[in-house]
């Protein structure tokens, strides 16, 4: 019930899901509006898609810690309670992306160890593409401190390894220089606690290196990150429009362009949005993913894919251990400096 067009997307989507990951799909909000809107679509009825009533619905305009309180019997809750309860292994929403944090912190609760929760976010580079970037944080949190940037690095770091198949991908800072005196009084804290860390960690990087390549975790708080990411979008908006506009101009570029029709849209499809599908909420027991309010059915179908290639993968158990081995060599660490 999240999307600017809920539920439409989310049910096109789910349909979507069912017919080419082959996974059950529960679809979460008011019965009688989602069967409504299933109804449209003759082919629910032979794929693995039902409905889960909720009472109540979280606005994107509201304020998250009150509406998470407030509406116990909103989607949100009752679909993340499904995974809390072992009734379906993941949920998606392309709704209100602080009431999401939010009660997804207090209904299936953070990996010890863990203060918040952060949003990964997927960019394609320029280094091709099996060399694609992450950018955690985009969005959960738009405060944060240099503990908190030391987690997004070990959990982003640790979500690249899972889903990438890289063993040891670099780390980067994001800041407004490559020196380590560089940035704000967050960033240059955020350093020195990722340095650290038993990361390939190789410094500061600036917002070009989002999408070149050069390193393949990008660390952030969640504001900057939410800028970057609005501003990326509406980069790849406006470069379809001027590539049409252009194409379009002349004879010669029409031809042009419907010979190269396949590589156009291979283009595309790389800097679309939707075929990423959402981003993961790290740092939690459980799986959420959190697409954007435009989400359209293409975007909810790949959330559910990413939903259900991060509930195999078990990041969640090996982010774990990975936090708790770097408390481990912390407090070794820390000892030792006593005694010496």
């Amino acid at each position: 019930m999240g999307s600017d067009r809920a539920p439409k997307p989310e049910i096109e989507g789910a349909l979507l899901a069912a017919r080419h990951y082959g996974v059950r799909v529960l679809l979460v909000g008011p019965e009688d509006r989602l069967r409504q809107e299933l109804a449209s679509h003759p082919s629910a009825q032979r794929l693995s898609v039902d409905v889960v009533n909720a009472t109540q619905v979280i606005g994107m305009h509201e304020k998250a810690v009150q509406a998470v309180r407030a509406k116990k019997d909103s989607s949100m809750h009752v679909g993340l309670r499904l995974v809390r309860d072992k009734l379906a292994v993941g949920f998606v929403t392309a709704g209100n992306t602080g009431a999401a944090m939010t009660a997804a912190k207090i209904v299936l609760g953070a990996l010890p160890g863990v203060d918040r929760p952060a949003l990964a976010n997927v960019f394609p580079t320029s280094a091709g593409k099996t060399k694609p970037s992450i950018l955690i944080d985009v969005g959960a949190n738009v405060d944060s401190k240099p503990h908190n940037l030391a987690q997004f690095a070990l959990m982003g770091e640790m979500y690249y390894r899972a889903i990438f198949g890289n063993p040891r991908p670099t780390v980067g800072l994001l800041s407004i220089g490559e020196e380590e005196t560089k940035g704000n009084e967050l960033t240059r804290k955020g350093f020195a606690l990722i340095k650290d860390l038993p990361l390939n960690f190789v410094g500061n990087v600036e917002g070009r290196d989002v999408y070149n390549g050069k390193v393949d975790v990008i660390v952030c708080d969640g504001f900057v990150g939410n800028v970057a990411l609005k501003i990326s979008e509406g980069l790849v908006e406006a470069v379809s429009y001027l590539l049409k506009e252009s194409l379009n101009s002349t004879v010669t570029s029409q031809v042009g362009a419907l010979l190269a029709r396949k590589a156009f849209s291979n283009f595309g499809r790389r800097l679309d949005y939707s075929e990423y599908g959402g981003a993961p909420l790290l740092g939690l027991k459980g799986v959420a993913i959190v697409g954007h309010g435009r989400s359209n059915a293409n975007a909810i179908k790949n959330a559910i894919r990413v939903a259900k290639q991060y509930y195999e993968s078990g990041i969640n158990a090996r982010i774990e251990q990975e936090l708790n081995a770097a408390r481990t060599e912390a407090v070794t660490a820390s000892h030792s400096e006593e005694i010496a």
